[in-house]
């Protein structure tokens, strides 16, 4: 996620300043913050035409396009510094960046108050026609003693401090996740995806009911499909359909097919289902996708599937939620093309990647440990990933994970104080 940071002041020597720049690099992990200068920015007059000005548009510009905004306020007489008014108005004239941006304000002050008062106000400001950014509610930083709150290195030294600083970031996370996500209009072309399998293909298999518990057996009669140690040749190899499925059967992973007509037509474990980190049924061989995945997964695994067919992506990953500690279960969905570069179908594979970082932390003799400063995204959806690049993190709330355990290496937790307020401590 990106973010851009403002420090209200033009100050040679800003504890705002100081702020940001501590919560840009002690959290920089988890979010990209981007300071911004105001001092460059000329006093807001109507009559001016400095509206074109390079520092307004460059500020209006980043904005723009970041995801979200973090203003850290001074408090001057009760309310914002003139310098953060001024550029306030400029960016609220003729240019409106702000509008629908979310917005999380934070500040710190020689006194104990923190900048309580400026901070209410600059909430009014921004909230006024013309703005219309979208404050992050409550959840007010006061860092209040500044002249003491800091070491030499502009490091904060209170831990409870950081750890609420640290929490009320998170809180501006998923804020402006939800924020945006609700400004964006929803890309509805995945409903066109037909996973009742009806459209067909050049390999579809005709007249044999998709849902019949024997489609396997009824497929195979009727397109004479070869079996046993009849030759099978491949891009890469001979083997004969008994070789091809002692190596299908043997993989670590479990691996399943849906065609171009989102027709599921193979998985290769031969368990029960119970044993099976996605169960499958022998029965389900030969159903539409719809058939397969229960109502109110319907739609995400629409989505999924159009955009590994429109090339939005060529990989998905998706981790399950709730494995123990013992268990990490991840799905992948990889496009398959052919050789003209046709979209071809979904190969998934589930796989427990635990055992292998078991092995790992064995054989180096690390560990674990919680990272306090980390975000767990557990309620993304794959609908939620933009289409940029081949891997994507989403959660598969629908698939459950076999509750068998592995080895465990030693783990160590560290938790943090997330009732404690910044403003409280003086």
């Amino acid at each position: 996620m990106k973010l851009v940071g403002i420090a209200g002041s033009i100050a040679e020597e800003s504890y705002n300043r100081t702020l940001l720049k501590f919560i840009a690099m002690q959290f920089n992990q988890e979010v990209d913050i981007e300071l911004l200068d105001i001092n460059d920015v000329p006093m807001f007059t109507q009559d001016d035409a400095t509206v074109d000005n390079h520092a307004v548009a460059f500020l209006s510009q980043k904005i723009q396009s970041a995801d979200g905004v973090i203003i850290a306020t001074p408090e001057h007489n009760h309310t914002v510094p003139a310098a953060l008014k001024s550029v306030i108005e400029w960016l609220s004239y003729k240019v409106h960046p702000f509008d629908g941006k979310p917005v999380m304000i934070v500040g710190a002050s020689y006194l104990t108050q923190g900048t309580s008062r400026a901070q209410l106000h600059l909430r009014q400001i921004l909230e006024a026609p013309g703005v219309n950014a979208v404050v992050l509610p409550g959840n007010e930083v006061l860092v209040a003693n500044a002249k003491q709150a800091f070491d030499d290195f502009g490091i904060l030294k209170d831990t409870d401090t950081v750890n609420f600083i640290h929490t009320v970031l998170r809180k501006f996370i998923t804020f402006v996740k939800v924020i945006n996500t609700l400004d964006k209009q929803e890309d509805t072309a995945y409903e066109s995806e037909n996973l009742d399998a009806t459209n067909g293909t050049d390999t579809t298999v005709l007249d044999v009911d998709m849902t019949a518990s024997d489609w396997l057996e009824q497929a195979a009669l009727k397109t004479n499909a070869v079996e046993g140690n009849a030759y099978v040749k491949l891009d890469r190899g001979l083997l004969t359909v008994n070789q091809l499925n002692y190596f299908l059967n043997t993989m670590p992973i479990e691996l399943t097919f849906a065609d171009d007509n989102n027709q599921f037509i193979y998985y290769n474990k031969n368990l029960a289902t119970e044993d099976m980190l996605a169960p499958r049924k022998p029965g389900q061989v030969g159903n539409p996708m719809s058939a397969v995945h229960p109502p109110r997964a319907v739609k995400h695994v629409k989505q999924v599937i159009h955009a590994l067919r429109e090339g939005k992506v060529a990989r998905i990953e998706m981790p399950v939620p709730g494995n123990g500690p013992k268990k990490h279960v991840m799905h992948y969905y990889q496009a398959m093309h052919d050789e003209t570069g046709q979209y071809r179908g979904v190969n998934e594979w589930v796989v427990d990647l635990w055992p292998i970082v078991a092995s790992y932390l064995r054989q180096t003799g690390k560990i674990l440990i919680d990272n306090p400063m980390s975000v767990k995204d557990a309620d993304t959806g794959a609908s939620e990933h933009s289409a940029t690049s081949d891997s994507h993190q989403t959660t598969d709330a629908d698939t459950g994970a076999s509750e068998h355990a592995n080895d465990e290496p030693v783990t160590t937790n560290k938790a943090a104080d997330a009732d404690t307020g910044a403003s409280e401590h003086q």
